[in-house]
């Protein structure tokens, strides 16, 4: 197959090009009478989709809500489920690049699902992601609010929830370069806040902070209280934790319709993905039960925006050091405005995407002059108002119920996205093309997506029993939904879309009928391109490691 040769002298007499057409630079113009609009603009450059994978989604789930999983699980449990989920969006992430590259079209996940997949799966799974982004929005705004309190808690939280709705609604005034340059902005500071802390942990760990009175402390907290607690219970209790900590890392996939050179900064984006994982969760999350113990009272509240309860705020106010409690709440406050940001930005491109494909009212598919998803961006911040619930006597109760529709959705989306990267493989044989036509190649291949997805039956079989079986007490159905919504809206998505359709396309699209050439973005190939690839030896076997991840 020619990769210069336009897509549509390429198309499969069996393939469907739905409802979107695309030219041969790979942009998406819609079919007559779909939309008379604009196009989304592709002002993501190279450091914002690299600082988007780095630093995009490291928010209140990473500084506030792991104080909740220290202790329900401990150290231990932390540390090894972190490093499960970690594992797992590494194998999904370089997936997802290796579609995106090639495809890179609006509404990445819900879309490859829909081509490689089932077709009422893609549109389960696009909705359900909308929805998890509108509802946590609200939450990380009162988050957000909540984390001024430490500072000033004779203010109602609602003015500064009106503030920073206004300052979300000023970023989207510019559109994506706007989500883009504040991405880049606020991700430095949290990347260099991050890293600090892990620098001032070691210290403090080594006894090396005179405000200390603990002096050395070592791995004394792994022994008293202990590395894990609550048994198994408590470590399958960490996932959801995780889950919702690692929400947004997906987002690279999903900025690829707009990113202005996908092929070049899609790879390099999904490589810093491990530096993410191995550097700013598991070694800080590490950091941090060495030197707070996991029975700290104050864990208890770690929930939301209460940065009072933050394991990471706790864990400098016990070595004594003035000021810099304040200085991290500052950048607590920072990162959640950050995921604020990231959830406009994924429920709008998604919302608009699944309007183009007649998934949703024809309104969501407008786009304005600037390349703006008007009507989409005003739903998320209609939803963003969903904040101001807060302030009501049973708001936590009805955050608790927003919040459910999230966390367990992320399994879902990242299942998904492994098992289309396996079908679209098994589809790309079938229909007689190698790998070698690809622009860009997943570093773990089928291998690791299968890993990936394995690993996703595994956090959702544990979650399954600890939402049934809750820690400290019998089994209950609210507690039961409350942990497991996500699933339930799910199957009911997919089995509505399956009836309105009547079915439509069976149980699975066949890989000798999919539809392999719509949206690809052709590639002029340079003389680099054409040579062939360094074939595998014990010799460049380092080598081939170290440029999986850098």
């Amino acid at each position: 197959m020619d990769l210069k040769e336009p897509p549509a002298a390429r198309l499969s007499e069996k393939a469907d090009p739905d409802v979107i057409k695309y030219d041969s630079e790979g942009s998406n113009d819609y079919a007559e009478g779909e939309a008379q609009n604009g196009k989304l603009s592709r002002g993501l450059k190279g450091r914002h989709m690299q600082m988007i994978a780095i630093g995009g989604s490291i928010g209140a789930g990473l500084f506030v809500g792991s104080g909740s999983a220290f202790h329900s699980g401990g150290p231990g449990s932390v540390l090894i489920a972190f490093l499960l989920v970690g594992v797992m969006l590494l194998f999904t992430v370089q997936a997802l690049g290796e579609l995106a590259v090639l495809y890179p079209v609006n509404g990445a996940f819900f879309t490859y699902g829909c081509r490689f997949l089932d077709e009422s799966w893609g549109f389960a799974m696009g909705w359900e992601y909308a929805l998890s982004w509108l509802t946590v929005l609200p939450f990380e705004i009162t988050a957000a609010g909540i984390t001024i309190s430490y500072w000033r808690d004779d203010i109602n939280i609602g003015v500064w929830i009106a503030v920073f709705l206004a300052i979300l609604v000023v970023v989207q005034i510019f559109g994506v370069k706007g989500y883009g340059e504040v991405e880049f902005v606020l991700g430095i500071i949290k990347i260099v806040a991050v890293t600090g802390f892990i620098i001032f942990g070691t210290v403090v760990d080594c006894g090396g902070v005179k405000s200390d009175p603990r002096g050395y402390i070592g791995a004394h907290y792994w022994h008293d209280p202990g590395a894990f607690r609550n048994g198994f219970k408590g470590f399958a209790s960490v996932f959801v934790t995780a889950a919702f900590a690692f929400g947004g890392t997906e987002l690279v996939g999903l900025a690829a319709a707009e990113a202005a050179d996908p092929r070049k900064s899609l790879p390099t984006a999904t490589k810093q993905v491990f530096w993410r994982i191995a550097t700013f969760y598991v070694l800080s999350l590490f950091i941090v039960g060495l030197i707070l113990p996991s029975d700290n009272k104050d864990l208890l509240g770690s929930s939301g925006g209460n940065t009072k309860a933050s394991p990471f705020v706790l864990a400098i106010q016990l070595a004594g050091v003035k000021g810099l409690p304040s200085v991290f709440n500052a950048v607590i406050t920072i990162s959640v405005l950050s995921v604020a940001n990231s959830c406009t930005y994924g429920s709008t491109r998604t919302m608009q995407a699944l309007g183009v494909r007649g998934m949703g009212p024809r309104f969501l598919t407008y786009i304005d002059k600037h390349g703006r998803p008007v009507w989409c961006v005003v739903i998320q911040i209609l939803f963003g108002l969903l904040a101001f619930v807060g302030e009501a006597s049973n708001g936590s109760t009805v955050f608790t119920w927003l919040l459910s529709l999230s966390g367990l959705s992320y399994f879902f989306v990242w299942g998904s996205i492994c098992l289309s990267h396996i079908r679209f493989r098994q589809g790309w044989k079938a229909q007689g093309h190698t790998l070698d036509e690809l622009p860009y190649r997943a570093s773990f291949g089928v291998v690791g997506s299968w890993i990936g997805f394995l690993l996703v039956c595994v956090a959702l079989i544990a979650t399954f029993y600890v939402s049934l079986f809750p820690i400290g007490s019998p089994a209950d159905a609210e507690a039961f939904f409350e942990n497991y919504l996500a699933a339930v809206v799910a199957i009911v998505l997919y089995l509505g879309w399956k009836i309105w359709t009547r079915g439509r396309g069976g149980l699975f699209v066949k890989a000798s009928q999919m539809d392999l050439m719509t949206g690809m973005r052709t590639f002029d190939l340079d003389p680099l391109d054409n040579a062939a690839p360094r074939k595998k030896s014990l010799a460049n076997l380092p080598t081939r490691m170290v440029r999986s991840f850098v």
